[in-house]
């Protein structure tokens, strides 16, 4: 029999909010469902999540990755869910091999597994979680281009069926929350950053999304840690500077979290 041609992934960025949006169903959560819908069935995803900030490039090496509650004090139900996609060890020796020189810590002992930043986003857009999944860390002891370029040598992945995501938020200041979570109104400064970080992926100015620091106090605002903004160079990464960017959602959550979404065209 003829082998199958595996289709050409998408790398797409997801902004996640909560770890409620796991339950809700909302104008976040259905974008998912229809971004998961509307593309072939992945090989396997690559997950870059916001939440596993470590000092390391490290990646989820487990064939069966535990379902990781990376939150405190929420309800029951929360800590209920389970989303039991399979790992996947032909993705493992892919990225090592991507990635040299960098060395990529392998986690054999289940220390880590799929966040909230991960599940909470597939729970919808692949509901029966029989996509293997392998999440990828976030370095933070290393300066802003380093997770660009680590971006681009993933991007091969994608022609051999696999989805890589990134999931954090471009604009994520949880000591401005408003209580309300569809609050209309948005904080300026969350606005001009957002505004900002659309202007220059719609131009592909990558350089200006590594240097967003100098934005100066917008920046500080908006990312007062960069944990939850590096997840989105990691798909500018793996888009290139050829492909131009679609963004399938934009608005704000609690009034100081951007969940803009974007994919490539």
């Amino acid at each position: 029999m003829p082998e199958t041609i595996q289709p050409r992934m998408p790398a797409v960025f997801i902004g996640h909010g909560t770890p409620f949006n796991a339950l809700n169903d909302n104008q976040f959560t259905r974008t998912w469902r229809e971004f998961g819908r509307s593309i072939p069935k992945p090989k396997a995803i690559l997950a870059v999540s916001a939440h596993w900030y470590i000092g390391a490039t490290a990646a989820t090496a487990s064939p069966a990755p535990k379902t990781v509650h990376d939150f405190n004090g929420f309800p029951r139900e929360m800590y209920e869910i389970d989303y039991p996609a399979p790992g996947s060890p032909e993705l493992v020796r892919a990225l090592q091999e991507l990635v040299r020189p960098t060395w990529l810590g392998l986690d054999t002992a289940d220390q880590w597994g799929l966040d909230h930043g991960t599940w909470s986003v597939l729970t919808h857009m692949f509901p029966e979680a029989d996509v293997p999944v392998v999440q990828l860390s976030v370095d933070a002891t290393q300066p802003v281009s380093y997770h660009l370029d680590l971006g681009r040598r993933l991007a091969p992945l994608r022609d051999e069926g696999v989805l890589v995501l990134g999931s954090g938020n471009i604009v994520h200041n949880l000591g401005r929350l408003s209580p309300r979570e569809e609050d209309p109104h948005v904080m300026d400064w969350a606005l001009a950053f957002d505004a900002f970080a659309k202007e220059k992926l719609e131009q592909g100015d990558h350089r200006a999304l590594v240097d967003y620091e100098k934005q100066g106090h917008t920046a500080r605002l908006a990312v007062p840690t960069n944990d939850h903004y590096l997840p989105m160079l990691y798909t500018l990464g793996a888009l290139g500077e050829k492909e131009g960017v679609r963004f399938t959602h934009e608005s704000f959550q609690h009034g100081s979290i951007s969940m803009r979404c974007f994919e490539g065209v």
